[in-house]
């Protein structure tokens, strides 16, 4: 390898730096005579933490300043959380590689480790996630949930400060800032499912950047890829992203073949419209896609056209 020196972009948040730290790592464990340094980019989603994600553009949020990093130069790859990027990129740049796959679930921590089974009536459940609000009151109509923001210790500490009973992370974050402990319990997808990309890494590159390029490939996991690449068609096909509850998570079988289950859902839970579909590895974005359009024809376009045009209508 000639190159001596990499930039990692990176957001400065603790789960943010864990991870970029564990890609410099393994970068240098594979290639020693690397130079690696970790460029540390404030996104727009670091500096609005008060406000709900949906309100302001959604994904896209923590992801643009680190991609113009990438286009001009200044860094060399960029690690992200691919539940934050958007499905279509800017010319130029690619997801080169996504590593094996975290725990893709949410979990929840509760104030005395009490199950969401256990929780009492009208409990206050602290998340900002559309998805989770969705197929949360699906599951117990009487849970009161509560807008919150923030990283994972923010999250924990609001736990007290906001009175709440208890707060649905991803399974991932509290896994890789070593909290397990404060796990109440890990939702089952079949009453959560997960945000599209939910547990991955994203590594993006610019396109013609050949030897970075060539080089990540020992980091790339194939099942994890292929796994996120169907999810990402899926919600390609569905336009949607944080203001609407879309849901799907992509799984590789013993045999290899891959297991897409999908959904989209009304704001408050009342309706769900869920699928699942099955096929060979090589087809993820034709099976993502194919999802999106059983949903769609089962009633998620009325859902979508319903969200979309209250949000215009508050805009207006």
């Amino acid at each position: 390898m000639d190159m001596r020196e990499v930039r990692i972009g990176t957001r400065g948040s603790p789960l943010a730096l864990w991870q970029a730290k564990w890609v410099e790592q393994s970068l240098s464990h594979a290639y020693p005579q690397l130079s690696i340094s970790l460029v540390r980019i404030r996104t727009k989603g670091d500096k609005l933490v008060d406000v709900s994600l949906a309100k302001v553009g959604g994904k896209g949020l923590f992801v643009k300043e680190i991609e113009e990093g990438l286009l001009a130069g200044r860094i060399d790859l960029a690690i992200h959380s691919m539940k934050d990027v958007p499905v279509h990129l800017p010319k130029g740049l690619h997801i080169q590689c996504i590593p094996q796959r975290e725990d893709p679930g949410d979990v929840l921590i509760s104030r005395n480790h009490l199950t969401l089974e256990e929780l009492p009536r009208g409990a206050k459940i602290g998340t900002s996630s559309l998805r989770r609000r969705a197929q949360l009151l699906s599951h117990r109509p009487d849970l009161t949930i509560v807008p919150l923001r923030g990283n994972v210790d923010t999250r924990l500490r609001k736990l007290k400060t906001m009175d709440l009973d208890a707060i649905v992370l991803a399974a991932a974050g509290v896994k890789r800032m070593k909290l397990e402990e404060r796990i109440s319990q890990s939702i089952s997808p079949e009453v959560c499912l997960p945000a599209i990309g939910q547990g991955a890494l994203g590594i993006e590159t610019r396109v013609d950047n050949g030897e970075v390029n060539q080089h990540l490939s020992i980091l790339d996991d194939e099942p994890s890829h292929v796994s996120v690449r169907a999810e990402r068609a899926f919600l390609g096909r569905l336009g949607g992203g944080c203001q609407v509850p879309i849901a799907a998570l992509g799984t590789i079988s013993a045999g290899g073949t891959l297991v897409l289950k999908g959904l989209v859902g009304t704001l408050d839970g009342r309706k769900l419209i869920k699928g699942a579909i099955e096929g060979e590895m090589g087809r993820a974005e034709e099976l993502g896609t194919a999802l999106a359009e059983n949903l769609l024809s089962r009633g998620a376009d009325e859902i979508l056209r319903e969200i979309y045009e209250e949000e215009i209508a508050r805009a207006l």
